[in-house]
């Protein structure tokens, strides 16, 4: 692979610089992805796992302090950060519209959360859709450059034998290869974070309504 390298034309050799380098950064999003969803469902389980474990919700967000650990936290820390506020203005015990407008205003801050922390943990994503779809265009175009250049080996040649043919056609060959290697893990990779993303999101949403919920109930209790 290195000989076809190095006897390549400075374009195609441009080419395989090209997706060798995105197939490595592809590779590293992809780790990164990997291990960062892991930690974010452990982190999940155990935020929940204390949540409802009958404990003080108070209690809880004092433990948390002010940096949540994962989204499913900062989206608690910021609807308790709301209620603390708003309780000590008395909103808490004022009128049907004021409370109904403390409910739209929680419930509109968690989502806003929600979106927040999906876009951090969709970040670089784009990068491996476009490695996907583009990586293959790029090798065809090694690909053709290096035929075109055979076709001029034959024509400054006159001579139209397989050692003439086979270098220029070799690393054609290469960079079409090197293109599916840089396009088919990331295509996978892809479908398959957009999946964890999308059941990790709805966890979120989920979340977020219960505990919507459990403060509409103390909103109505405190009447």
């Amino acid at each position: 692979m290195w000989g076809l390298f190095m006897q390549a034309d400075v374009v195609v050799k441009v080419v395989m610089l090209l997706l060798i380098v995105a197939s490595i950064w592809s590779w590293a999003i992809i780790f990164e992805k990997i291990l960062k969803m892991r930690r974010m469902r452990r982190r999940a389980n155990e935020f929940e796992d204390a949540f409802w474990s009958g404990g003080s919700l108070e209690d809880l967000y004092d433990r948390m302090g002010s940096h949540p650990a994962d989204p499913m936290s900062s989206i608690f820390s910021s609807a308790m950060r709301e209620w603390r506020r708003s309780a000590a203005k008395g909103l808490t015990q004022r009128s049907n519209d004021l409370r109904a407008s403390l409910r739209d205003r929680l419930d509109q801050i968690m989502h806003l959360t929600i979106n927040r922390e999906m876009e951090a943990l969709e970040k670089r994503m784009t990068f491996l859709a476009s490695v996907g779809s583009t990586a293959p265009f790029v090798g065809l175009f090694g690909t053709v450059w290096g035929i075109m250049n055979s076709f001029q080996a034959i024509a400054a040649s006159k001579n139209t034998s397989l050692a003439v043919v086979a270098p220029g056609i070799a690393e054609a060959l290469f960079a079409t290869a090197l293109g599916l290697v840089a396009a088919i893990p990331a295509v996978v990779a892809y479908n398959k974070l957009s999946s964890d993303l999308g059941r990790y999101a709805g966890r979120l949403e989920g979340f977020a309504t219960e505990f919507g919920s459990i403060l509409s109930r103390q909103l109505d209790e405190g009447r």
